[in-house]
Protein backbone atom coordinates (compact mmCIF):
# COMPACT_ATOMS: atom_id res chain seq x y z
CA UNK A 1 0.00 0.00 0.00
CA UNK A 2 1.38 3.40 -0.98
CA UNK A 3 2.10 6.01 1.64
CA UNK A 4 0.70 9.47 0.89
CA UNK A 5 3.17 12.17 1.85
CA UNK A 6 3.32 15.93 2.08
CA UNK A 7 6.58 17.83 1.50
CA UNK A 8 6.14 21.59 1.53
CA UNK A 9 7.93 24.83 2.39
CA UNK A 10 6.37 27.71 4.30
CA UNK A 11 7.44 31.13 5.45
CA UNK A 12 7.86 31.70 9.17
CA UNK A 13 4.52 33.53 9.16
CA UNK A 14 2.73 30.55 7.61
CA UNK A 15 2.47 31.31 3.89
CA UNK A 16 3.47 29.14 0.94
CA UNK A 17 3.25 31.94 -1.64
CA UNK A 18 3.05 35.73 -1.66
CA UNK A 19 -0.34 37.33 -2.48
CA UNK A 20 0.39 37.25 -6.23
CA UNK A 21 1.47 33.56 -6.03
CA UNK A 22 5.06 34.77 -6.20
CA UNK A 23 7.71 32.40 -4.84
CA UNK A 24 10.75 34.69 -5.06
CA UNK A 25 11.08 34.58 -1.26
CA UNK A 26 11.51 30.78 -1.51
CA UNK A 27 13.71 30.77 -4.61
CA UNK A 28 16.31 32.72 -2.61
CA UNK A 29 17.02 29.39 -0.90
CA UNK A 30 17.71 27.41 -4.07
CA UNK A 31 20.87 25.41 -3.64
CA UNK A 32 20.76 25.27 0.14
CA UNK A 33 22.03 22.07 1.76
CA UNK A 34 19.17 19.93 3.04
CA UNK A 35 21.35 16.84 3.21
CA UNK A 36 19.35 13.61 3.26
CA UNK A 37 16.11 15.67 3.10
CA UNK A 38 16.98 17.33 -0.20
CA UNK A 39 14.17 17.57 -2.73
CA UNK A 40 16.11 15.43 -5.21
CA UNK A 41 16.45 12.61 -2.68
CA UNK A 42 12.79 12.93 -1.73
CA UNK A 43 11.62 12.81 -5.35
CA UNK A 44 13.54 9.58 -6.00
CA UNK A 45 11.29 7.84 -3.46
CA UNK A 46 8.13 9.07 -5.16
CA UNK A 47 6.29 7.08 -7.82
CA UNK A 48 3.13 9.20 -8.05
CA UNK A 49 2.80 12.99 -7.83
CA UNK A 50 -0.65 14.43 -7.13
CA UNK A 51 -1.36 18.14 -7.44
CA UNK A 52 -4.34 20.44 -7.61
CA UNK A 53 -5.20 22.47 -10.68
CA UNK A 54 -3.78 25.70 -9.26
CA UNK A 55 -0.40 24.07 -8.68
CA UNK A 56 -0.45 22.51 -12.14
CA UNK A 57 -1.29 25.87 -13.76
CA UNK A 58 1.55 27.53 -11.83
CA UNK A 59 4.04 24.86 -12.97
CA UNK A 60 2.72 24.97 -16.55
CA UNK A 61 3.34 28.74 -16.74
CA UNK A 62 6.97 28.35 -15.69
CA UNK A 63 9.56 28.13 -18.49
CA UNK A 64 11.36 25.24 -16.76
CA UNK A 65 10.94 21.78 -18.31
CA UNK A 66 8.46 19.29 -16.83
CA UNK A 67 10.19 17.87 -13.76
CA UNK A 68 8.09 14.72 -13.33
CA UNK A 69 8.93 12.51 -16.30
CA UNK A 70 9.94 9.70 -13.93
CA UNK A 71 6.64 9.75 -11.99
CA UNK A 72 2.98 9.14 -12.66
CA UNK A 73 1.29 12.56 -12.36
CA UNK A 74 -2.34 13.10 -11.40
CA UNK A 75 -3.93 16.55 -11.43
CA UNK A 76 -7.10 16.98 -9.37
CA UNK A 77 -9.41 19.14 -11.47
CA UNK A 78 -12.95 19.23 -12.81
CA UNK A 79 -11.82 21.00 -16.00
CA UNK A 80 -9.97 19.36 -18.91
CA UNK A 81 -6.32 20.21 -19.43
CA UNK A 82 -5.65 20.97 -23.07
CA UNK A 83 -2.06 20.75 -24.28
CA UNK A 84 -0.57 19.47 -20.99
CA UNK A 85 3.00 20.44 -20.16
CA UNK A 86 3.92 16.82 -19.38
CA UNK A 87 2.46 13.36 -19.21
CA UNK A 88 -0.41 13.41 -16.73
CA UNK A 89 -3.82 12.07 -15.81
CA UNK A 90 -6.74 13.96 -14.26
CA UNK A 91 -9.20 13.06 -11.53
CA UNK A 92 -12.11 15.01 -10.11
CA UNK A 93 -13.35 12.87 -7.20
CA UNK A 94 -11.01 13.04 -4.21
CA UNK A 95 -12.54 10.05 -2.43
CA UNK A 96 -12.14 7.80 -5.47
CA UNK A 97 -8.62 9.16 -5.95
CA UNK A 98 -7.67 8.27 -2.37
CA UNK A 99 -8.89 4.69 -2.88
CA UNK A 100 -6.89 4.51 -6.11
CA UNK A 101 -3.74 5.87 -4.44
CA UNK A 102 -4.07 3.44 -1.53
CA UNK A 103 -4.19 0.51 -3.95
CA UNK A 104 -0.86 1.44 -5.54
CA UNK A 105 2.04 -0.84 -4.71
CA UNK A 106 4.83 0.73 -6.76
CA UNK A 107 6.02 3.52 -4.44
CA UNK A 108 5.02 6.51 -2.39
CA UNK A 109 2.67 9.33 -3.38
CA UNK A 110 3.53 13.01 -2.97
CA UNK A 111 0.81 15.60 -2.51
CA UNK A 112 2.60 18.44 -4.31
CA UNK A 113 1.76 22.08 -3.92
CA UNK A 114 -0.78 24.05 -2.02
CA UNK A 115 -2.41 23.30 1.27
CA UNK A 116 -5.99 23.01 -0.01
CA UNK A 117 -5.49 19.55 -1.47
CA UNK A 118 -3.35 18.45 1.47
CA UNK A 119 -6.09 19.70 3.81
CA UNK A 120 -8.72 17.75 1.87
CA UNK A 121 -6.66 14.60 2.39
CA UNK A 122 -6.05 15.36 6.06
CA UNK A 123 -9.79 15.85 6.58
CA UNK A 124 -10.29 12.35 5.14
CA UNK A 125 -7.50 10.80 7.20
CA UNK A 126 -5.53 10.04 4.03
CA UNK A 127 -2.29 12.03 4.43
CA UNK A 128 0.14 9.74 6.24
CA UNK A 129 3.07 12.06 6.92
CA UNK A 130 4.07 15.62 6.23
CA UNK A 131 7.45 17.33 6.13
CA UNK A 132 7.18 21.09 6.54
CA UNK A 133 10.24 23.22 5.80
CA UNK A 134 9.95 26.52 7.66
CA UNK A 135 12.02 29.20 5.95
CA UNK A 136 13.30 32.23 7.92
CA UNK A 137 11.17 34.70 5.96
CA UNK A 138 8.22 36.87 6.92
CA UNK A 139 6.30 37.63 3.74
CA UNK A 140 3.34 39.38 5.35
CA UNK A 141 0.48 37.61 3.58
CA UNK A 142 -0.45 35.42 0.70
CA UNK A 143 -1.50 31.80 0.36
CA UNK A 144 -1.75 30.10 3.76
CA UNK A 145 0.07 26.84 4.43
CA UNK A 146 -3.30 25.31 5.32
CA UNK A 147 -6.59 27.07 4.69
CA UNK A 148 -8.92 27.48 7.64
CA UNK A 149 -11.46 24.68 7.35
CA UNK A 150 -12.43 23.85 10.90
CA UNK A 151 -10.48 20.58 10.70
CA UNK A 152 -8.73 19.61 13.92
CA UNK A 153 -6.17 16.88 14.56
CA UNK A 154 -3.22 16.08 16.78
CA UNK A 155 -0.45 14.92 14.45
CA UNK A 156 2.24 12.73 15.99
CA UNK A 157 5.56 14.53 16.20
CA UNK A 158 8.31 12.51 14.50
CA UNK A 159 11.28 14.89 14.35
CA UNK A 160 12.62 18.40 14.01
CA UNK A 161 15.91 19.45 12.48
CA UNK A 162 17.72 22.73 12.03
CA UNK A 163 19.08 22.82 8.49
CA UNK A 164 21.13 25.14 6.31
CA UNK A 165 20.53 28.91 6.29
CA UNK A 166 18.05 28.93 9.15
CA UNK A 167 15.57 26.45 7.67
CA UNK A 168 13.82 24.12 10.10
CA UNK A 169 12.35 20.77 9.05
CA UNK A 170 9.27 19.58 10.95
CA UNK A 171 8.11 15.99 10.41
CA UNK A 172 4.73 14.67 11.55
CA UNK A 173 2.58 11.59 11.11
CA UNK A 174 -1.13 12.28 10.74
CA UNK A 175 -4.02 10.25 12.13
CA UNK A 176 -5.36 7.68 9.67
CA UNK A 177 -8.94 7.37 8.51
CA UNK A 178 -9.68 4.58 10.98
CA UNK A 179 -8.73 6.91 13.84
CA UNK A 180 -11.28 9.56 12.83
Amino acid sequence: MARILGYIATSLDGYIAAPDDNLDWLFRYDGMDLGEHDYGHFLKRIRTVVMGRGTYDFIAREPAPWAYDQQRVIVVTSQPITDPKGSLETRSDIDLLIAELRSLEDGDVWMLGGGRLQMALMERGALDEIEIYVMPELIGGGVQLFPASGFQASPKFLSVQALDRGCVRLHYALPDASAN
